[in-house]
């Protein structure tokens, strides 16, 4: 009788060692995977000869910028009223500049139209000034015409 062992003394059976074992050759599959993806594509070597070539917009002569009027524009927030503070300017070719130039009444008040419908959670998201810009830039477009514009850089852009 005493020669029996209680079942609580048993040893606990170990778990199989297969899932960490397959997240294991996962993650280094993943990691070949990505090595060879930059290298194949010659990211790392375009990168360099960005760097060290020609400036990646061109000369100063192709380039001319439309200064925007700055905008306050009240918000409704959480906590009450919230302003935002937003000045830009606009990346044109020389010859449009004029033409976009007596656009820019137009372009404020679509810009204006379009960050009051903004709630202060979009603005507080991390990519909010990409999805921000971009939507502005469509709007641009469509006053001015497609192609006209190049870039909107924004030069304040502040919730207070």
């Amino acid at each position: 009788m005493a020669t029996e062992a209680a079942p609580s003394e048993e040893e606990p059976k170990k778990g199989s060692k297969l899932p960490l074992i397959i997240g294991l050759v996962l993650a280094l599959a993943g990691g070949g995977g990505g090595f060879f993806a930059v290298q194949s594509t010659g990211a790392v070597d375009e990168v360099s000869k960005d760097v060290t070539q020609e400036p990646i917009y061109g000369d100063a002569e192709e380039v001319a910028f439309v200064a925007l009027d700055p905008l306050v524009i009240s918000i409704q927030g959480n906590n009450g009223r919230d302003h935002l503070r937003f000045s830009a300017q606009l990346e044109v070719a020389p010859e449009y500049a004029a033409e976009v130039e007596t656009m820019k009444p137009r372009i404020v008040d679509v810009l204006n139209g379009y960050l009051r419908a903004v709630r202060v959670e979009d603005i507080e998201e991390p990519t909010a000034l990409l999805q921000i810009r971009s939507h502005m830039m469509r709007r641009i477009d469509i006053v001015v015409g497609d192609g006209k514009v190049h870039d909107l850089l924004i030069m304040e852009f502040v919730l207070s």
